[in-house]
């Protein structure tokens, strides 16, 4: 079993108005020897922004901004910026983050040259009813039953009351493959991959014709028992020698709610659809009051990662109103990733 080790809050909210509420699921990424954290920060009313501090090292907070870096602007994202992710492509930083406009819940983009000043793109997920969804997905063969659990938001009077299939942790590879962009999503209850040359490709036609083929976009689908009702992106994918690891999270069901937990696989470095292995148990589950108790009570979902030599830095909201981090060997993780694949994957 993996030895990992939960190094404690990282961020809390404090009494400015865009935090009030909570500090959680932040987007990471290096630069040299400091860290650069863009955090959701949610205010009354369930209202959010994003927040930046910059750290030290991986731990050591060294800049800390007293208003948002980015805010709503747009109709789409009216009621909230959330849930950021960050890779920087050539010279360019990505930020996607979960558009909210109060019903829809939507994957979009801004982009930057310096972590500073951000233009945003607009929504890159789909805009489609679960109706239409599946009307699609079931072109060929019946789809999951959970896809109508987690999807069909307004019940039988979903485009009546305009409410979409929510598309949430949008999350790209930080470099281009065989110079096309990938990028991770999810519509629950399954993670699924997109692979484009220009993000202009990314019109109605072009979803329409992707969940007619559904299945063959799927990455990874709940498996193990403690992500056994949905799976969801977590960090942006880290590129190994043995592959891309992917820290995401994974969801089960118990009588006092559902439980989020941190979870790792491994895909294949060219042709990213391709699992080659996941832990069969939990990278790291709630354990401490602080990821017990607090806005939704159970959660470690992670959003975001640093390297230092050997140590894997995994940035978590916990319990939906703090920021953790947990460390770990990569070369153990990826050592055990390695050992379960020879175990289960080549036989």
């Amino acid at each position: 079993m993996l030895k990992v080790q939960k190094e404690g809050i990282l961020i809390k909210k404090s009494d400015l108005g865009f935090e009030a509420e909570g500090v959680l699921n932040p987007a990471v990424i290096r630069e040299g020897e400091y860290t650069h954290i863009f955090y959701r920060a949610v205010a009354k009313g369930n209202y959010s922004t994003i927040g930046y501090c910059k750290l030290k090292g991986p731990m050591l907070v060294a800049e800390r901004l007293n208003e948002p870096i980015l805010f709503p602007q747009f109709e789409y994202e009216k009621q909230g910026v959330e849930d950021p992710r960050i890779v920087k492509i050539d010279d360019t930083y990505y930020l996607s983050y979960t558009a909210y406009d109060g019903v829809n819940a939507m994957g979009a983009l801004a982009v930057s040259k310096d972590l500073q000043t951000w233009e945003k793109s607009g929504i890159i997920t789909p805009r489609i009813t679960y109706t239409e969804f599946s009307h699609l997905a079931e072109s060929k063969a019946k789809v999951n039953e959970k896809y109508l659990r987690y999807n069909n938001h307004g019940g039988g009077a979903v485009n009546e009351n305009n409410s979409l299939i929510w598309d949430k942790n949008l999350i790209f590879f930080p470099r281009k493959i065989d110079n096309k962009l990938y990028f991770l999503h999810r519509i629950r209850p399954d993670i699924q991959l997109v692979c484009v040359t220009d993000l202009n490709e990314l019109t109605t036609e072009f979803w329409q014709h992707y969940f007619l083929r559904l299945e063959d976009h799927i990455v990874l689908s709940p498996k193990h028992k403690h992500e056994i009702s949905y799976i969801g992106g977590g960090c942006p994918p880290i590129e190994t020698k043995e592959g891309w690891l992917l820290i995401y999270h994974g969801v089960h069901d118990t009588i006092k709610g559902y439980v989020y937990s941190a979870c790792a696989a491994l895909l294949d470095l060219e042709n990213p659809q391709k699992e080659l292995s996941r832990l069969d148990y939990p990278l790291f589950v709630p354990e401490h009051e602080w990821e017990l108790k607090g806005e939704v009570n159970n959660v470690c979902f992670p959003t975001g990662a640093t390297v230092f030599d050997d140590s894997l830095y995994i940035y978590y909201g916990a319990a939906d109103e703090r920021i953790a981090v947990a460390s770990v060997s990569l070369s153990e993780l990826l050592k055990e990733l390695i050992f379960i694949k020879n175990r289960n994957y080549e036989r």
